[in-house]
């Protein structure tokens, strides 16, 4: 089961978040039928959205999206308070050679470019961070965001596991932060602590739970869990605002359509759910489109 963990320190310097997200992983390459690299990318920005959402609360929304240059292009993911989180990468079928032995090359395949964190905290405008992309490796990306456009002291470590068929054999990662106020022996214990930590998809393989992966983080200090959030890879697409979309296009747009005689094939973009609409369906919708002033069918 898929969920991930808050938790913090007894002398409150630190919090750690901590997922599992093999099932998240895997729901995602499925149905964007990705490829190695492409899986193991997007499975990254998927459970570091994940990680970074679980500090939400209510209804607030996360969006990082990484806009880099190498060949899978964008991803984009969403996620909220709730551990629902959906997304995509630009171009799915993309893998490339190994340079190292057991090694995706994520980083190559990412590119440099720009990542943003877009909070939408139900306020007038959603607040957006930017920064450079470092490395393309998706975790070092995200530390760099939240160190350097939050000034949140953090280590983020992600990973993704696949199997010889190119399934998702393990994923999950965490989030170590910092608090105000933590001296330099902790700081000092947590960074060496975590520089001897094995990749978190090795310790996910080896049947690690959100807890253990947070205890393991923490080693010799004492964590208390304040909480447990089941992750699920979820969108919110549905027929009836797909329906909404296709009366965006007004009624020009719609006759086109419905003279074409072909209905219709939508793809959310997110979860590649795909709407069907016959031609009785393009006629109905046609009937609540607004016409344009002056605006004819062709």
């Amino acid at each position: 089961m898929d969920y991930l963990v808050r938790s913090i320190d007894r002398d409150r310097n630190f919090r750690i978040f901590a997922a599992v997200t093999t099932g998240v992983a895997e729901t995602a390459r499925v149905r964007h039928d990705t490829w190695p690299v492409a899986t193991a990318a997007l499975g990254r920005v998927l459970t570091g959205a994940l990680l970074l959402g679980a500090n939400l609360k209510g209804q607030d929304m996360i969006t990082v999206r990484v806009m880099g240059d190498g060949p899978l292009g964008a991803i984009v993911v969403s996620a909220n308070a709730g551990g629902e989180v959906r997304g995509y990468v630009q171009e799915p079928h993309v893998d490339l050679p190994r340079k190292v032995e057991g090694k995706l090359p994520v980083g190559e395949a990412v590119g440099r470019g720009t990542l943003s964190v877009t909070r939408d905290l139900g306020l007038k405008e959603p607040f957006t961070g930017s920064v450079e992309i470092v490395t393309g490796e998706i975790a070092q990306d995200l530390t760099h965001y939240l160190v350097t456009s939050e000034q949140v002291p953090s280590a983020v470590s992600l990973g993704v596991l696949l199997n010889s068929g190119g399934g998702v054999r393990a994923s999950g990662g965490f989030w170590l932060e910092i608090l105000p106020g933590a001296g330099e022996k902790v700081l000092s214990a947590l960074e060496e602590n975590v520089g001897n930590l094995p990749p978190v998809s090795s310790m996910v393989d080896s049947g690690a739970t959100p807890e253990d992966i947070a205890g393991m983080v923490a080693g010799r200090f004492q964590i208390g869990i304040l909480g447990r959030t089941p992750a699920t890879f979820k969108c919110t697409c549905y027929r009836e605002k797909v329906e909404d979309l296709l009366i965006s296009l007004g009624e020009e747009e719609m006759g086109k359509l419905v003279e074409a005689g072909d209905g219709a094939e939508v793809r959310c973009q997110f979860c590649g759910e795909k709407y069907f609409f016959i031609g009785e369906d393009l006629g109905r919708l046609l009937k609540k489109t607004v016409p344009k002033p002056g605006g004819q069918l062709c």
